[in-house]
């Protein structure tokens, strides 16, 4: 009778034991679940964060090139002048509604001229800054969509006499001014200087780079209107791109090239 009740008793015993070995052993096992998940939430937090951080819009300045080429960030002075730039073309104190009209009707024509020169496309601007809201012959007597002098304008292939005046030609004049544009390029080797050229001149912008020791736009003491022009240039492409964040309605002629 004795031995019939051993057996019995050791299966108990050790049941028992087991239960006291889960017993302890789930809650280690439930907390380390617990810890596992905190840290692949802790994990994903944290990616989320990174994610969130690229992908915040980034400061006005940043964003801001002429043809790919980029303000120098963290230049106070740069900042101070582009921004007091961008404000002098808000919507109270442009022509918005004629440059729409003239920008509806040139890109058009410009823009494939451009590609084909291997010239980039923010060159665009450069004939809404020159005669997008000033019509007619300069004091100096450059004339037509591109301001071409006319001595300049022969050089690259118009016609500037008293029966014809090929400057006032889109087509005809956007070539010249590419041909011109590409040459200065040969050998500024910088697109933002390219531009600045186009206003000063390239022998005299190169005197300046000489004579300064420094081929950097923002960092050259330029004259006034030529110290500006690369600001305008780019203000000019804010106000055409994105016109509601200046104070505009989005006009229907933008919807051709890209608008907000």
């Amino acid at each position: 009778m004795l031995k019939k009740h051993i057996v019995p008793f050791s299966v108990v015993a050790t049941l028992f034991i087991l239960a006291k070995v889960f017993t302890y052993q789930m809650p280690l096992a439930q907390k380390s679940l617990s810890k596992e998940a905190e840290l692949n939430t802790t994990i994903t937090l944290a990616d989320r964060s990174k994610v969130e951080e690229v992908e915040k819009p980034q400061s006005l300045m940043a964003q801001l090139n002429f043809a790919d080429e980029t303000l120098p960030l963290g230049d106070k002075k740069v900042e101070r002048k582009m921004k007091k730039i961008l404000a002098a073309h808000t919507y109270k104190n442009t022509q918005t509604n004629l440059l729409h009209q003239k920008a509806a009707k040139w890109f058009p024509v410009i823009e494939p001229i451009l590609e084909a020169y291997g010239i980039p496309n923010d060159f665009k601007y450069l004939a809404l800054v020159e005669s997008g809201t000033v019509e007619g012959v300069s004091p100096k007597g450059a004339a037509g969509i591109w301001q071409f002098m006319p001595g300049t304008a022969r050089t690259y292939g118009l016609k500037v006499n008293g029966k014809v005046d090929e400057r006032y030609n889109l087509r005809k004049s956007t070539i010249a001014a590419c041909k011109y544009i590409k040459e200065m390029y040969g050998s500024l080797e910088s697109w933002t200087l390219v531009a600045a050229a186009y206003n000063v001149g390239d022998g005299r912008l190169r005197k300046q780079i000489n004579n300064q020791n420094q081929d950097n736009y923002y960092k050259m003491k330029l004259n006034r209107e030529t110290g500006g022009y690369v600001y305008k240039v780019i203000s000019m492409k804010q106000i055409m791109e994105h016109p509601k964040r200046y104070g505009y309605e989005k006009p229907r002629v933008l919807l051709a090239y890209n608008a907000d």
